[in-house]
């Protein structure tokens, strides 16, 4: 079973070559985001089950806190103008 949160593989990968994907919304539609160039899908939950392969890391896990998919805030360089 999956949650919001959890990077799920689905069957085919995506054009960029990468095949981990984020789950950003569930409802009647989820939201999915392709964790090699960002690029956003929405498509039913029925297809969505069809197409998921398995889940890679859960959102809840403990374990996985660790590995970092963004930047962190720390590292974000700020311009400065003067």
């Amino acid at each position: 079973m999956y949650h919001l949160g959890d990077v799920v593989q689905m069957k085919k990968p995506h054009a960029c070559g990468e095949n981990k994907w984020e789950i950003l919304r569930m409802g009647a539609d989820i939201r999915i985001k392709c964790l090699g160039c960002g690029h956003l899908i929405m498509m039913p939950r029925a297809e969505f089950n069809k197409k998921l392969k398995k889940v890679l890391h859960a959102a809840n896990d403990p374990v996985n806190l660790k590995e970092e998919y963004y930047v962190p805030k720390e590292n974000i360089a700020v311009p400065h103008f003067e």
